[in-house]
């Protein structure tokens, strides 16, 4: 998953991968804490793809915050 192509959805659309990821990250932590992960590397990545979702939306909330003063 890629910022530039997560900039193209609306924020429902993020809003709801952003739900789905965090429930993919509580199973793969309880995975991990039962040591039934096999690959740990997704842990890492669904972090990233995480952070990357709260950007763009944090991105758009200062552009309109941004627009509401004018600036």
């Amino acid at each position: 998953m890629k910022a530039e192509d997560i900039r193209d959805w609306d924020n429902v659309e993020i809003e709801a991968r952003l739900k789905e990821l965090r429930e993919e990250q509580f199973k793969l932590r309880f995975q991990s804490s039962m040591m039934e992960l096999e690959n740990h590397g997704l842990v890492t990545s669904v972090r990233r793809d995480i952070a990357r979702l709260k950007t763009v939306l944090r991105e758009r909330e200062l552009a309109e915050g941004a627009e509401a003063t004018g600036t």
